[in-house]
């Protein structure tokens, strides 16, 4: 498409969040565009092939809280199969390494480690005294630091980094399905039809006249409204500059990072040993480890997931390091002669992925109001979304789409449109 320079809405980002803006406004009668500064719809959800028979995504890969998911009907629109299995981390557990016992006792202390949770949050709202999660770990207890692995997975940081009210907010149903095809691929057929300018970095947003000023790698446009959907760490680095600056917006997405979650997929030489939609876990007892869901699909792989600072240190170690680990981890687990039976064939590294840089968000202790704020529209011309703008659905591509929406209605509203 020809670059525009002008036009009455522009977005920033074709992640979730910017399609879910531009869906909302294609029927409006008003023109906008898509601005991505990478070559390809859907952000932090992608899907590829890494190898021709086995699917991998590389972000986002599960329609969590799929009840109240908007995507299972875009899905379903689009027809895209969607696999309502139970997810392997709630049955299926593979390996010696972590006996039911052991397993049962696990899991005794992880949901008494939540009820203190949930209790601790409404101390914290009465109060007004926000708080780390962390807190809610019972002293001594032998399981804490797999507790805290299970955080890095589910936040993409440790307990002492995460705020116990933005804890609590979160609304998860526990209905986690997946979309055979690939999230990415279902963001990508879902951003088809949009006018989208790919390799289209936008580096400054001049709110400064009557018309907004935007200048991006491809050249300089003016917007009447505009609506930013990029990571929070890409505001708080300032990575895309205000003028005049939004220090209030810089300071909330400071306190709402992004985590750090990667994902290696290892092809398996002998898959017919071990069980399709597989969980692979050991009672390790310590937070820097890995979890593996063991032939996805049933398709003949492994794939590993990493979070927290044990991640970004691998991350940090360059590109195969997260292959080696996942080799060691599950060697030690299964045998070592499965090292030979494992040949590492893709990875994310979101950490040092220049339009990302992380997987998402979580509120620091003390910050979880920061959600709204860095929502809240700003001279009813610049509007925020994305996923570190939902209340209740952060960190998910549902509620990155849903917040999209959210901001186009906003500025259908401004534009006397609604």
């Amino acid at each position: 498409m020809s670059f525009p320079c002008d036009i009455d809405v522009a977005i920033i980002g074709a992640g979730a969040a910017g399609l879910g803006a531009a869906h909302a406004l294609k029927d409006a009668g008003i023109s906008f565009v898509v601005l991505e500064a990478r070559n390809r719809i859907g952000g932090r959800g992608h899907t590829i092939m890494a190898a021709p028979d086995i699917t991998f995504d590389l972000g986002c890969g599960w329609l969590h809280s799929a009840d109240k998911n908007s995507f299972v009907a875009i899905a379903e629109q689009l027809g895209f199969e969607i696999d309502r299995a139970l997810p392997p981390w709630s049955q299926r557990v593979v390996s010696t390494a972590f006996p039911p016992d052991e397993r049962e006792d696990f899991l005794y202390a992880l949901h008494a480690f939540y009820d203190r949770a949930e209790q601790a949050a409404e101390v914290a709202e009465r109060d007004g005294n926000d708080k780390p999660a962390s807190l809610s770990l019972e002293p001594g207890n032998r399981w804490n630091p797999m507790i805290d692995a299970i955080s890095t997975y589910v936040n993409g940081c440790e307990l002492d980094q995460v705020s116990i009210l933005d804890m609590d907010a979160y609304e998860d149903t526990e209905i986690n399905w997946r979309v055979r095809r690939g999230y990415g691929a279902l963001m990508t057929a879902y951003g088809a039809a949009l006018r989208i300018a790919f390799d289209c970095n936008v580096m400054l947003i001049d709110h400064a006249g009557q018309r907004i000023r935007i200048e991006t790698s491809q050249g300089t446009m003016t917007a009447d409204k505009v609506i930013v959907t990029v990571p929070t760490n890409l505001i708080a680095d300032e990575a895309i500059r205000f003028h005049p600056a939004l220090p209030d917006k810089v300071d909330a997405a400071a306190k709402l990072p992004l985590g750090i979650n990667n994902k290696v997929m290892l092809r398996l030489s002998e898959p017919s040993d071990l069980p399709s939609d597989g969980n692979l876990r050991g009672a390790t007892m310590r937070t820097a480890t890995g979890g593996y869901h063991l032939r996805p699909f049933g398709q003949p792989c492994i794939e590993g997931f990493f979070g927290g600072s044990f991640a970004k240190q691998l991350d940090d170690a360059g590109e195969g390091a997260l292959g080696a680990q996942a080799i060691d981890e599950i060697a030690e687990l299964l045998g070592n002669d499965y090292r030979c039976k494992l040949t590492p064939l893709a990875e994310s590294r979101w950490a040092s992925d220049p339009f990302a840089r992380g997987a998402y968000s979580h509120a620091l202790p003390g910050h979880a109001g920061k959600r709204v704020a860095l929502a809240e529209p700003v001279d009813d011309r610049l509007f925020f979304a994305g996923e570190a703008t939902s209340a209740n659905f952060y960190s998910t591509a549902h509620g990155a789409r849903d917040s999209g929406e959210r901001a186009a209605r906003d500025v259908l509203k401004a534009l006397k449109k609604l």
